[in-house]
């Protein structure tokens, strides 16, 4: 008899924001829905596709995905049933992800001077390796040893 397998791998771009909540265990969950784009007779169409992440990783999707990022997620595929308010059966399908993986940044902040962030990352950078500010030297002296 062979084994079962049950991997999916989507990369898509975010409807909205994530939303997290909390189960009675305390154990965070995490679901957002990700617009998958796919080519079908010279058309392109969209699936939406209802993603679920738990504990930490639903605190680090929660933190940083924002509506319209592109994300890469790895988990499995998840069909469960419940019952609804009014008592109906429904089924629900989504992706319980084990990894994400951002593809872009996050939109800008506002008043946020990305100039002057970066001249900051770089001077602390150099700080901590130990470098000499970038003024006391000229970076294109230093030959490439490759």
């Amino acid at each position: 008899m062979a084994g079962s397998f049950n991997k999916v791998i989507l990369v898509g771009n975010l409807v909205r924001d994530p939303e997290i909540r909390y189960v009675g265990s305390g154990a965070a969950v995490t679901k957002f829905t990700l617009a998958v784009n796919r080519r079908s007779k010279q058309q392109e169409e969209t699936d939406f596709v209802d993603i679920v992440a738990w504990e930490k990783l639903a605190e680090t999707c929660n933190t940083y995905l924002k509506k319209g990022m592109s994300c890469l997620i790895e988990g499995r595929l998840s069909i469960r049933s419940y019952e609804d308010k009014e008592g109906q059966k429904r089924k629900a399908t989504e992706v319980v992800i084990n990894t994400m993986q951002m593809l872009d940044r996050a939109p800008r902040r506002e008043g946020f001077d990305e100039a002057a962030a970066g001249a900051d990352h770089f001077a602390t950078a150099g700080a901590r390796a130990g470098t000499a500010p970038a003024g006391d030297i000229d970076p294109l002296d230093d030959e490439i040893p490759f």
